[in-house]
């Protein structure tokens, strides 16, 4: 790949990674398996190693991954709650070991412990007794989730007091760290009472126990039957322990629940046995775990390792592979996603995976059916690593029935019945029609959320429904819905006398609310929300600065949409082709008679500052500690201004402005020559609107 292509890709893993971790933190609703999430950061991480001037503060790999929601009021943990780094087999855990030996000289002794599937929690102490649990959130601040935890049973309201003399002296207050889980068995509870009064069941134990602990009423926190392993403080210098080992001692003493599943281990083999026993008893246990994590054991030596910007370097944890199970693959059916593309969806015999239920798992596409020859009637291999979209492996081909069926891809879209094709250069089967149905439900629910136009509460089955019944058939009709209609909208779920649910005057008035509130949505979010093929969130918000209004980028040739900043000739032509298409114009016209913005503000383009930074290149590295400004905001303002700013230091740089914990892109200024700034620079630049004046 190019020096673009590069930048390209990295910039697309982290927009993919940040989609992930905002389903799996703030909605527990993860779309993708651990092991596929993991295969993401793992490939950003090595093309960040390979090109560190294209390293941003902002990038997933530099910080802890989480969200912290609006519900609850914010924590500011005592300390950073860092994440782990992962070894996916014994010579990647080797490797991190044979680094910390280096760095102390000798094999380190090292504690072993489960890691358990859960959620992570703090738990803080005052004078023995539990003031405050917060959630992990981004690592620094969590959410307060005090009034939850105080029902969760092994969670002691005071600590027992044959364990207050190993606080270090005039220590009033210690925060304590671990995970909050759901046991297997309540678990299995919790989903046969959603069966049987016909809710959504949960995915797995972890989404389960996440979603418990915030849950706005305690008492549904109480039901929930949440258990806790405790195994970490804030501050090591608040207790006279020297080591992890002691500290898991103090802890059971304490009146912590503490895991009894830990070991000690002073050479590879005796690390090696303990990670492939556990893996071996994994089902055997009453709760999830995902592997094993390794710590040197000694504070001291933990000190000389040190951390990170987002992992500590004195732990890691041993992921296990994802699980596989067999099961029959009685059907392939066909799903339709929003740009019309095909994928091929295995219908299987129910089996559980990794603490779920699974009865279909993606087959990806036609080519990779055929690759792998899997047919109707097969038992297949299914992985599923804590996931909600597994995947089939392929057949077992032994027990392949003489009548096993090779799957035909499908000619015709099976929601429209329009023509499927291939495009130059892809594997997909697409459908190209814009009345069909399977489209019209994705293009709907894309246009409502956060990243478009936020229509809070436009849910899934609110869609579907409004979709079923014919009143929603594009964007533009969110616009015509009525209260009214809204209300008597019939649900899928029913009453105790077999009537259907009604949606109801409250719910229909804050979603009315919130499609009006969508009106005024930027123009950017308007053009992301269209779903133009190709046309994402930065390169809606390039075309709203290129061409600030709908009649604008309308009147654009192909050519001259090629030469917007991150478009080309490929998005030109997607584009090209969406805008003049009449249906497509129809709908945009709908949406401009209802009031939908379609031109962009000034104060979206910035053009009411003075342009006195035109022809200056910036580059941000660091953490703007001082001012709390996050980069995004200080880049926004800066370009307000009419600077350009960049992710990689050349010799055409102006400045690098350098914050605190700077990497590459200083060393790479210095050794330039390009002048660098400090963030009271920064700042007085974005006050006065002025250039810097060098000494």
């Amino acid at each position: 790949m190019n020096a673009e292509d590069i930048a390209s890709r990295i910039e697309a893993l982290r927009r993919e990674i940040e989609h992930h971790t905002y389903q799996y933190y703030a909605l527990d609703a993860p779309e993708i398996s651990d092991a596929a999430f993991d295969s993401l950061m793992r490939e950003l991480r090595e093309m960040e190693a390979e090109h560190p001037e294209l390293v941003v503060p902002t990038s997933p790999t530099q910080r802890v991954g989480g969200y912290v929601g609006e519900q609850f009021a914010s924590v500011v943990h005592e300390q950073r709650m860092y994440s782990l780094d992962n070894a996916m087999d014994f010579a990647e855990l080797d490797e991190w070991i044979a680094g910390a030996q280096k760095v102390l000289g000798h094999f380190p002794e090292l504690c072993l412990e489960l890691k358990i599937d859960g959620s992570s929690i703090a738990l803080t102490y005052a004078k023995g007794e539990l003031v405050r649990a917060a959630t992990r959130g981004d690592g620094a601040t969590g959410e307060d989730v005090t009034l939850n935890m105080r029902t969760v049973s092994d969670v002691p309201l005071r600590l027992r007091q044959d364990a207050q003399g190993g606080l270090a002296a005039s220590v009033d207050s210690i925060e304590l760290r671990g995970e909050v889980y759901m046991p297997k068995k309540s678990f299995d509870a919790l989903n046969r009472a959603a069966e049987r009064a016909g809710k959504q069941q949960f995915a797995n134990p972890r989404n389960a126990a996440a979603g418990s602990v915030r849950q706005k009423d305690p008492m549904v926190t109480a039901s929930r039957n949440l258990s806790t392993f405790i195994y970490a403080i804030a501050d090591q210098r608040a207790l006279k322990v020297r080591s992890q080992w002691e500290l898991l001692e103090w802890l059971r003493r304490a009146g912590l629940h503490v895991n009894p599943d830990v070991t000690r281990a002073k050479t590879l083999e005796e690390v090696h046995e303990f990670c492939s026993r556990q893996l071996e008893r994994r089902q055997d246990l009453p709760y999830e775990i995902d592997g094993v994590v390794v710590k040197v054991n000694s504070f001291t030596e933990q000190s000389v390792l040190g951390f990170t910007s987002r992992a500590p370097k004195w732990a890691i944890a041993f992921k296990f592979p994802p699980e596989e199970k067999t099961t029959r693959m009685h059907d392939i059916t066909v799903q339709v996603g929003r740009t019309g593309v095909l994928t091929p969806v295995a219908e299987l015999d129910p089996v559980v995976v990794a603490g779920s239920t699974v009865s279909r798992a993606t087959l990806h596409n036609a080519e990779e059916v055929h690759r792998k020859d899997v047919r109707i009637g097969d038992t297949v291999i299914v992985r599923k690593a804590g996931d909600v979209i597994p995947e089939v492996l392929g057949p077992v081909l032994s027990l392949r029935p003489d009548n096993a069926l090779v799957w035909q891809p499908p000619m015709t879209c099976p929601s429209c019945g329009s023509p499927v094709v291939t495009e130059p250069g892809e594997v997909a089967l697409r459908c190209v029609s814009i009345d069909c149905p399977a489209q019209a439900f994705e293009r709907l629910r894309h246009w409502a959320s956060r990243q478009a136009m936020d229509i809070d509460g436009a849910g899934n089955e609110i869609i579907r429904r409004l979709v079923e019944i014919g009143r929603l058939n594009d964007v533009a009709d969110y616009y015509s819905l009525t209260e009214d209609e809204l209300a008597c909208l019939a649900t899928n779920r029913s009453d105790g006398e077999g009537e259907p649910v009604r949606l109801g005057r409250i719910i229909a008035a804050k979603l009315m609310a919130a499609i009006e509130t969508s009106k005024t949505r930027s123009f950017a979010r308007v053009l992301n929300g269209l779903g133009m093929r190709h046309v994402g969130k930065n390169t809606a918000e390039a075309l709203a600065h290129a061409y600030p209004s709908m009649e604008a980028l309308m009147n654009a040739t192909e050519e001259q949409l090629a030469c917007v900043d991150g478009v080309g000739d490929i998005v030109a032509h997607s584009i090209a082709t969406f805008l003049r298409t009449s249906d497509n114009v129809a709908v945009i016209e709908r949406l401009q008679d209802a009031g939908v913005t379609m031109a962009a503000t000034q104060e979206d383009l910035g053009d009411d500052v003075p342009q006195t930074l035109a022809g200056l290149t910036f580059v941000l590295t660091g953490t703007l500690a001082e001012s709390g400004l996050s980069r995004d905001r200080a880049s926004e303002r800066l370009s307000a201004m009419g600077a350009k700013v960049t992710n990689s230091v050349s010799k055409k740089t102006s400045y690098v402005v350098a914050g605190e914990a700077a990497g590459s892109k200083y060393d790479k200024a210095v050794k330039l020559g390009v002048p660098v700034l400090d963030e009271a620079q920064l700042l007085r630049i974005l006050e006065s609107g002025q250039p810097p004046v060098m000494e």
